[in-house]
């Protein structure tokens, strides 16, 4: 897709805030037709800038309410390693996100636990067994300043 235009963006970032607005209210807010609304919501989806909807459920709510930063070290960084690593990680339902990382760890994780027991039953079962780890390293959320789920527009 090439750049996207005013109305682009104005439909992205209502849907960054809306995401189950109707097609109608959609084009009448970015001042469209409903059918050429249609067709911008496809491309964007088409191209892969709009990549999916989910709802947006609170950890705390599900008494999930402790959040870990986990650094991982690995044996090394061989293709083979890293894919056996990246597949397991995957498996695992408390990791929310894994990052591949330069620097002195090799992935950072964030994983969410209902607490401190938990955590320590995800670190022994989960975490632990994950393959080729060498090293891991736990740092405890004390608050959330902010969790944005997109960039800004």
């Amino acid at each position: 897709m090439s750049q996207p235009d005013t109305i682009d963006l104005a439909i992205m970032r209502i849907l960054q805030q809306e995401g189950r607005i109707s097609n109608a209210v959609l084009a009448d807010r970015v001042g469209l037709s409903q059918s050429a609304c249609s067709r911008r919501l496809t491309a964007l989806e088409k191209s892969g800038v709009i990549s999916g909807y989910h709802a947006r459920l609170s950890n705390k709510a599900l008494d999930y309410k402790m959040m870990v930063i986990v650094h991982i070290s690995l044996s090394g960084q061989f293709a083979k390693t890293l894919t056996e690593f990246e597949a397991a990680v995957k498996r695992c339902p408390n990791v929310l996100v894994c990052y591949l990382m330069s620097g002195e760890y090799d992935y950072i994780l964030r994983v969410a636990a209902k607490d401190l027991e938990d955590y320590e039953r995800i670190h022994r079962d989960w975490l632990s067994a994950l393959p080729h780890v060498v090293k891991i390293n736990s740092s405890f959320a004390l608050r959330e300043v902010i969790d944005r789920p997109n960039v800004g527009l």
